[in-house]
């Protein structure tokens, strides 16, 4: 599978658990340490905990596995680090705080296919 397939699929994932808000941001041209961020949120951390949960069953059954997972005790902020691409997971206060798309506007917005899982 391909990397930006990987990260639209996640994406997807996230969508199948009400994950609001979902951006993928290109980070190609802006860094060299991933190619991919996909960033969503869930309304309260349980919801969050269930969406990277989803993400990374969807990639699993994909055979593709993180190499990180950080933040999933507390489900404010889950980190899902797949070497290239790069899941974060929010509660909304979280978001808006880190500012993730702020601190990367210049990484390239994808939209987001819908895809058939």
């Amino acid at each position: 599978m391909e990397t930006s397939t990987r990260a639209f699929y996640a994406a997807q994932c996230a969508l199948e658990k009400k994950a609001g808000q979902p951006v993928i941001l290109d980070m190609r041209p802006v860094c060299n340490f991933c190619d991919y961020f996909v960033i969503c949120q869930g309304n309260s951390s349980p919801q969050v905990r269930a969406i990277a949960e989803a993400v990374e069953e969807g990639l699993r059954r994909q055979k593709v596995r993180p190499q990180r997972r950080e933040g999933v005790r507390e489900g404010l902020w889950i980190v899902l680090d797949y070497g290239s691409i790069i899941v974060h997971v929010f509660e909304p206060e979280t978001r808006a705080f880190y500012g993730l798309e702020r601190l990367w506007a210049d990484a390239p917005r994808l939209p987001i296919p819908e895809m058939h899982l």
